[in-house]
Protein backbone atom coordinates (compact mmCIF):
# COMPACT_ATOMS: atom_id res chain seq x y z
CA UNK A 1 0.00 0.00 0.00
CA UNK A 2 3.00 2.25 0.05
CA UNK A 3 2.78 2.47 -3.66
CA UNK A 4 -0.61 4.11 -3.67
CA UNK A 5 0.70 6.75 -0.59
CA UNK A 6 3.16 8.02 -3.10
CA UNK A 7 1.11 8.08 -5.93
CA UNK A 8 -1.03 10.39 -4.23
CA UNK A 9 1.82 12.28 -2.86
CA UNK A 10 2.92 13.04 -6.07
CA UNK A 11 -0.54 14.05 -7.39
CA UNK A 12 -1.56 16.29 -4.30
CA UNK A 13 2.43 17.73 -4.78
CA UNK A 14 1.47 20.55 -7.02
CA UNK A 15 -1.05 22.24 -5.27
CA UNK A 16 -1.59 24.39 -1.80
CA UNK A 17 -1.13 23.10 1.58
CA UNK A 18 -4.28 23.69 3.71
CA UNK A 19 -6.25 21.70 5.90
CA UNK A 20 -9.29 21.22 3.06
CA UNK A 21 -6.92 19.62 1.13
CA UNK A 22 -4.88 17.91 3.51
CA UNK A 23 -8.62 16.05 4.77
CA UNK A 24 -9.53 15.71 1.43
CA UNK A 25 -6.15 13.48 0.97
CA UNK A 26 -6.68 11.21 3.95
CA UNK A 27 -10.69 10.67 3.03
CA UNK A 28 -8.74 9.25 -0.79
CA UNK A 29 -6.05 7.32 0.62
CA UNK A 30 -8.29 5.66 3.59
CA UNK A 31 -11.08 4.89 0.26
CA UNK A 32 -8.76 3.76 -1.63
CA UNK A 33 -6.93 1.64 1.14
CA UNK A 34 -10.05 -0.50 1.65
CA UNK A 35 -10.67 -0.76 -1.93
CA UNK A 36 -6.88 -2.27 -2.20
CA UNK A 37 -8.04 -4.47 0.66
CA UNK A 38 -11.20 -5.30 -1.21
CA UNK A 39 -9.27 -6.37 -4.45
CA UNK A 40 -6.46 -8.41 -2.18
CA UNK A 41 -9.21 -10.75 -0.65
CA UNK A 42 -11.35 -11.32 -3.90
CA UNK A 43 -7.83 -13.24 -4.93
CA UNK A 44 -6.40 -9.95 -6.98
CA UNK A 45 -2.82 -10.23 -6.58
CA UNK A 46 -0.81 -7.28 -5.14
CA UNK A 47 0.22 -5.41 -8.49
CA UNK A 48 -3.14 -6.55 -10.25
CA UNK A 49 -4.57 -4.62 -7.07
CA UNK A 50 -2.36 -1.35 -7.18
CA UNK A 51 -3.26 -1.03 -10.84
CA UNK A 52 -6.92 -0.88 -10.48
CA UNK A 53 -7.25 1.48 -7.53
CA UNK A 54 -4.82 3.61 -9.36
CA UNK A 55 -6.79 3.53 -12.85
CA UNK A 56 -10.10 4.06 -10.60
CA UNK A 57 -9.14 7.23 -9.26
CA UNK A 58 -10.05 9.24 -11.70
CA UNK A 59 -8.50 12.76 -12.75
CA UNK A 60 -6.93 14.91 -9.84
CA UNK A 61 -7.54 18.35 -12.16
CA UNK A 62 -11.73 17.56 -12.41
CA UNK A 63 -11.13 17.05 -8.58
CA UNK A 64 -9.95 19.98 -7.45
CA UNK A 65 -11.75 21.60 -10.38
CA UNK A 66 -14.94 20.84 -8.94
CA UNK A 67 -13.70 21.76 -5.34
CA UNK A 68 -12.63 25.23 -6.69
CA UNK A 69 -8.95 24.68 -6.19
CA UNK A 70 -5.98 25.66 -8.46
CA UNK A 71 -2.00 24.16 -8.56
CA UNK A 72 -0.45 26.39 -6.00
CA UNK A 73 0.69 30.01 -7.29
CA UNK A 74 -2.54 30.38 -9.08
CA UNK A 75 -5.75 31.97 -7.57
CA UNK A 76 -8.79 30.64 -8.12
CA UNK A 77 -10.81 32.10 -4.71
CA UNK A 78 -14.12 30.77 -5.22
CA UNK A 79 -16.31 31.40 -2.72
CA UNK A 80 -18.09 28.33 -0.15
CA UNK A 81 -21.75 29.15 0.16
CA UNK A 82 -22.59 28.37 4.15
CA UNK A 83 -25.46 25.72 4.87
CA UNK A 84 -26.99 29.00 6.60
CA UNK A 85 -26.95 30.89 3.81
CA UNK A 86 -28.03 28.44 1.13
CA UNK A 87 -31.02 27.45 3.40
CA UNK A 88 -32.16 31.21 3.93
CA UNK A 89 -31.57 31.11 -0.23
CA UNK A 90 -34.00 28.92 -0.40
CA UNK A 91 -36.87 30.58 1.68
CA UNK A 92 -36.37 33.83 0.52
CA UNK A 93 -36.92 32.18 -3.04
CA UNK A 94 -39.98 30.53 -2.07
CA UNK A 95 -41.34 33.47 0.31
CA UNK A 96 -40.54 36.14 -3.19
CA UNK A 97 -42.16 33.49 -5.34
CA UNK A 98 -45.61 33.25 -3.15
CA UNK A 99 -45.60 36.88 -2.68
CA UNK A 100 -44.79 37.81 -6.28
CA UNK A 101 -47.59 35.22 -7.52
CA UNK A 102 -50.05 36.48 -5.13
CA UNK A 103 -49.68 39.65 -6.51
CA UNK A 104 -50.49 39.04 -10.31
CA UNK A 105 -53.45 37.39 -8.78
CA UNK A 106 -54.78 40.17 -7.06
CA UNK A 107 -54.24 42.62 -9.79
CA UNK A 108 -55.82 40.09 -12.13
CA UNK A 109 -58.65 40.01 -9.15
CA UNK A 110 -58.80 43.66 -9.65
CA UNK A 111 -59.45 44.30 -13.27
CA UNK A 112 -61.88 41.39 -13.06
CA UNK A 113 -64.07 43.07 -10.15
CA UNK A 114 -63.71 46.31 -11.95
CA UNK A 115 -65.80 43.88 -15.37
CA UNK A 116 -68.08 42.53 -12.88
CA UNK A 117 -69.34 45.27 -11.11
CA UNK A 118 -69.41 47.94 -14.46
CA UNK A 119 -71.36 45.35 -15.79
CA UNK A 120 -73.71 44.54 -12.82
CA UNK A 121 -74.52 48.26 -12.79
CA UNK A 122 -74.84 48.62 -16.56
CA UNK A 123 -77.21 45.45 -17.46
CA UNK A 124 -79.63 45.48 -14.21
CA UNK A 125 -82.19 48.00 -13.95
CA UNK A 126 -82.13 47.62 -10.00
CA UNK A 127 -78.90 49.72 -10.25
CA UNK A 128 -79.05 53.44 -11.75
CA UNK A 129 -76.43 53.89 -14.39
CA UNK A 130 -75.04 56.62 -13.36
CA UNK A 131 -71.47 55.50 -13.61
CA UNK A 132 -71.29 54.67 -9.87
CA UNK A 133 -70.71 51.13 -10.81
CA UNK A 134 -67.56 52.31 -13.33
CA UNK A 135 -66.38 54.19 -10.12
CA UNK A 136 -66.72 51.63 -7.62
CA UNK A 137 -64.85 48.81 -9.82
CA UNK A 138 -62.34 51.47 -10.60
CA UNK A 139 -61.79 51.67 -6.60
CA UNK A 140 -61.60 48.10 -6.22
CA UNK A 141 -59.08 47.89 -8.69
CA UNK A 142 -56.78 50.57 -8.25
CA UNK A 143 -57.38 49.32 -4.38
CA UNK A 144 -55.79 46.26 -5.37
CA UNK A 145 -53.16 46.94 -7.73
CA UNK A 146 -51.70 49.11 -4.78
CA UNK A 147 -51.98 45.90 -2.80
CA UNK A 148 -50.18 44.31 -5.38
CA UNK A 149 -47.37 46.65 -6.16
CA UNK A 150 -47.11 46.24 -2.10
CA UNK A 151 -46.26 42.70 -2.69
CA UNK A 152 -44.50 42.76 -5.63
CA UNK A 153 -41.54 45.52 -3.60
CA UNK A 154 -41.24 42.80 -0.47
CA UNK A 155 -40.92 40.28 -3.11
CA UNK A 156 -38.09 42.10 -4.69
CA UNK A 157 -36.64 43.30 -1.26
CA UNK A 158 -36.76 39.58 0.05
CA UNK A 159 -33.63 38.89 -2.63
CA UNK A 160 -32.42 41.98 -2.39
CA UNK A 161 -29.34 40.22 0.25
CA UNK A 162 -28.34 37.71 -2.28
CA UNK A 163 -26.92 40.06 -4.94
CA UNK A 164 -23.79 37.63 -3.69
CA UNK A 165 -25.11 34.29 -5.53
CA UNK A 166 -24.86 36.43 -9.08
CA UNK A 167 -21.20 35.54 -8.93
CA UNK A 168 -19.34 32.69 -8.39
CA UNK A 169 -20.04 30.46 -5.66
CA UNK A 170 -20.07 26.48 -4.50
CA UNK A 171 -21.47 24.24 -1.61
CA UNK A 172 -19.81 21.94 0.96
CA UNK A 173 -19.90 18.35 -0.97
CA UNK A 174 -22.25 17.44 2.05
CA UNK A 175 -24.76 20.27 1.37
CA UNK A 176 -24.55 19.91 -2.43
CA UNK A 177 -26.07 16.46 -1.56
CA UNK A 178 -28.84 17.37 0.58
CA UNK A 179 -30.43 19.73 -1.94
CA UNK A 180 -29.74 17.31 -4.61
CA UNK A 181 -32.10 14.96 -2.74
CA UNK A 182 -34.07 17.44 -2.56
CA UNK A 183 -34.68 18.15 -5.60
CA UNK A 184 -35.12 14.77 -6.60
CA UNK A 185 -38.09 14.90 -3.94
CA UNK A 186 -39.21 17.96 -4.92
CA UNK A 187 -39.83 16.98 -9.00
CA UNK A 188 -42.79 15.10 -8.72
CA UNK A 189 -44.72 18.37 -6.98
CA UNK A 190 -43.17 20.96 -9.51
CA UNK A 191 -44.36 18.46 -11.99
CA UNK A 192 -47.99 18.56 -10.76
CA UNK A 193 -48.11 22.23 -10.77
CA UNK A 194 -46.68 22.69 -14.10
CA UNK A 195 -49.12 20.33 -15.55
CA UNK A 196 -52.17 21.95 -13.37
CA UNK A 197 -51.35 25.43 -14.59
CA UNK A 198 -50.61 24.49 -18.24
CA UNK A 199 -54.09 23.03 -18.30
CA UNK A 200 -55.51 26.01 -16.58
CA UNK A 201 -54.21 28.04 -19.29
CA UNK A 202 -55.31 25.83 -22.02
CA UNK A 203 -58.99 25.63 -20.50
CA UNK A 204 -59.25 29.25 -18.99
CA UNK A 205 -60.51 30.96 -22.69
CA UNK A 206 -63.54 28.32 -22.36
CA UNK A 207 -64.70 30.59 -20.21
CA UNK A 208 -64.86 33.47 -22.62
CA UNK A 209 -66.41 31.02 -25.28
CA UNK A 210 -69.27 29.70 -22.98
CA UNK A 211 -70.50 33.20 -22.07
CA UNK A 212 -70.62 34.24 -25.94
CA UNK A 213 -72.34 30.87 -26.54
CA UNK A 214 -75.10 32.05 -24.17
CA UNK A 215 -75.40 35.93 -24.45
CA UNK A 216 -72.83 38.44 -25.60
CA UNK A 217 -73.86 40.43 -22.27
CA UNK A 218 -72.30 38.35 -20.30
CA UNK A 219 -69.36 38.33 -22.02
CA UNK A 220 -67.30 40.53 -19.47
CA UNK A 221 -68.00 37.77 -16.65
CA UNK A 222 -66.54 35.28 -18.69
CA UNK A 223 -63.14 37.65 -19.57
CA UNK A 224 -63.29 37.80 -15.64
CA UNK A 225 -62.71 34.03 -14.90
CA UNK A 226 -60.44 33.58 -17.42
CA UNK A 227 -58.21 36.23 -15.97
CA UNK A 228 -58.12 34.78 -12.86
CA UNK A 229 -57.77 31.04 -14.03
CA UNK A 230 -55.19 32.63 -15.93
CA UNK A 231 -53.76 34.35 -12.90
CA UNK A 232 -54.34 31.39 -11.00
CA UNK A 233 -51.96 29.70 -13.68
CA UNK A 234 -49.23 32.33 -13.22
CA UNK A 235 -49.03 31.92 -9.40
CA UNK A 236 -48.71 28.24 -9.81
CA UNK A 237 -45.66 28.85 -12.66
CA UNK A 238 -44.23 31.27 -10.13
CA UNK A 239 -44.38 29.77 -6.61
CA UNK A 240 -43.27 26.40 -7.79
CA UNK A 241 -40.83 27.74 -10.15
CA UNK A 242 -39.33 30.15 -7.97
CA UNK A 243 -38.36 26.54 -5.41
CA UNK A 244 -37.49 24.76 -8.75
CA UNK A 245 -35.09 27.92 -9.72
CA UNK A 246 -33.76 28.13 -6.15
CA UNK A 247 -32.50 24.39 -6.03
CA UNK A 248 -30.87 24.60 -10.10
CA UNK A 249 -29.42 27.63 -9.03
CA UNK A 250 -27.75 26.31 -5.82
CA UNK A 251 -26.87 22.94 -7.22
CA UNK A 252 -25.86 24.04 -11.63
CA UNK A 253 -22.59 24.71 -12.94
CA UNK A 254 -22.33 28.30 -13.55
CA UNK A 255 -22.12 29.59 -17.08
CA UNK A 256 -20.61 33.74 -17.09
CA UNK A 257 -19.28 33.19 -20.60
CA UNK A 258 -20.01 36.72 -22.12
CA UNK A 259 -22.21 34.85 -24.40
CA UNK A 260 -24.47 33.08 -21.86
CA UNK A 261 -24.85 36.85 -19.93
CA UNK A 262 -25.65 38.55 -23.33
CA UNK A 263 -27.87 35.64 -24.03
CA UNK A 264 -29.72 36.50 -20.66
CA UNK A 265 -29.30 40.37 -20.72
CA UNK A 266 -31.39 40.14 -24.12
CA UNK A 267 -33.99 38.47 -23.03
CA UNK A 268 -34.84 39.85 -20.01
CA UNK A 269 -34.84 43.21 -22.69
CA UNK A 270 -37.32 41.49 -24.49
CA UNK A 271 -39.97 40.60 -21.75
CA UNK A 272 -39.44 44.13 -20.07
CA UNK A 273 -41.25 45.26 -23.42
CA UNK A 274 -43.36 42.39 -24.91
CA UNK A 275 -45.00 41.54 -21.92
CA UNK A 276 -46.36 45.08 -20.35
CA UNK A 277 -47.21 46.35 -23.65
CA UNK A 278 -49.31 43.21 -24.04
CA UNK A 279 -51.09 43.68 -21.18
CA UNK A 280 -51.28 47.09 -21.82
CA UNK A 281 -52.70 46.00 -25.33
CA UNK A 282 -55.47 43.93 -23.79
CA UNK A 283 -57.04 46.47 -21.38
CA UNK A 284 -57.12 48.88 -24.30
CA UNK A 285 -58.94 46.55 -26.60
CA UNK A 286 -60.92 45.58 -23.89
CA UNK A 287 -62.35 48.92 -22.38
CA UNK A 288 -62.35 51.01 -25.31
CA UNK A 289 -63.44 48.57 -27.87
CA UNK A 290 -64.46 45.93 -25.72
CA UNK A 291 -63.24 43.07 -27.98
CA UNK A 292 -62.82 41.07 -24.85
CA UNK A 293 -64.15 38.09 -27.24
CA UNK A 294 -61.00 37.99 -28.81
CA UNK A 295 -58.25 40.08 -27.38
CA UNK A 296 -57.09 37.24 -25.49
CA UNK A 297 -55.08 35.65 -28.10
CA UNK A 298 -52.90 38.39 -27.53
CA UNK A 299 -50.86 36.79 -24.93
CA UNK A 300 -50.13 33.74 -26.84
CA UNK A 301 -49.01 36.09 -29.53
CA UNK A 302 -46.69 37.91 -26.74
CA UNK A 303 -45.51 34.32 -25.94
CA UNK A 304 -44.67 32.80 -29.13
CA UNK A 305 -42.85 36.48 -30.38
CA UNK A 306 -40.81 36.20 -27.12
CA UNK A 307 -39.68 32.77 -28.22
CA UNK A 308 -38.87 33.56 -31.39
CA UNK A 309 -36.67 36.49 -30.29
CA UNK A 310 -34.76 33.85 -28.44
CA UNK A 311 -34.13 31.51 -30.99
CA UNK A 312 -33.20 34.00 -33.06
CA UNK A 313 -30.44 35.27 -30.86
CA UNK A 314 -29.23 31.71 -29.86
CA UNK A 315 -28.95 31.06 -34.18
CA UNK A 316 -27.58 33.66 -34.41
CA UNK A 317 -24.80 33.97 -31.88
CA UNK A 318 -23.97 30.48 -32.96
CA UNK A 319 -23.50 32.07 -36.81
CA UNK A 320 -21.02 34.27 -35.19
CA UNK A 321 -19.17 31.86 -33.58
Amino acid sequence: METISVYLDNMFAGLPRNPELERLKRELLSGMEEKYLELKREGKSENEAIGIVISEFGNIEELTAELGIGPAGTKQAVPVLSEEEAYLYMAAKRSSGLWTGLGILLAACGVALFLVLDTIFENHSLFSDNGSGTMLGLIGMFTLFAAAVGMFIHSGMKLGRFKNLEQVFRLPYALKTTFQRGQFHYARTFRLALITGVCLCVLSPIFIFATIYVNDDLVPYGVSAFLVSAAAAVFLFIYYGNIQGAYTKLLKEPDLTPEKKEEERIAAAVNAVVWPLATALFLFTGFVYHRWDINWVIFPIAGVLTGMSNVFHIVKRKNVS
